[in-house]
């Protein structure tokens, strides 16, 4: 597993933390890091969880709009986090190839969501990664 995969399911880990306390990532983020036993995330995972909470509505706006037949809320909770990550990755991080963000995300849907999962997230950043370019204009 790559580096920035592990930063990937770190991220992951902090999102659907903050997620299912209803906290706030960058909250999780500080706990987190200023924990004493915790592993340390690393940059590129805390560049993911505060490039998230920098654009959270956007991205969820994003997600709304284009998983149809399914609302955020309703949403696995640890799908929305992959989702939340590989969004942010295809508008906000030009130096992530857009296939390697979808690639990424299913990866890790297909080991900690449901059978579902790959097959749905796939989905929904297929239809953002059609729009992605001028979304990164905007």
């Amino acid at each position: 597993m790559s580096a920035r995969s592990k930063a990937r399911k770190r991220a992951l880990d902090v999102l659907y933390a903050a997620d299912a306390r209803g906290a706030d990532p960058l909250d999780v983020l500080s706990e987190r890091v200023d924990s004493e036993e915790a592993a340390p995330l690393g940059e590129y995972a805390e560049t993911l969880i505060r490039g998230y909470a920098d654009h959270a509505a956007r991205i969820d706006d994003l997600l709304s709009e284009h998983a149809e037949g399914w609302t955020l809320n309703r949403m696995p909770a640890v799908d929305r986090a992959i989702l939340r990550i590989a969004v942010y990755e295809l508008v906000y991080s030009p130096d992530v190839p857009a296939a390697v963000a979808v690639d990424e995300a299913v990866e890790l849907a297909k080991s900690l969501s449901t059978d579902n999962s790959p097959r749905f997230i796939n989905g929904v950043l297929g239809q953002i990664l059609l729009i992605a370019p001028q979304l990164r204009r905007v």
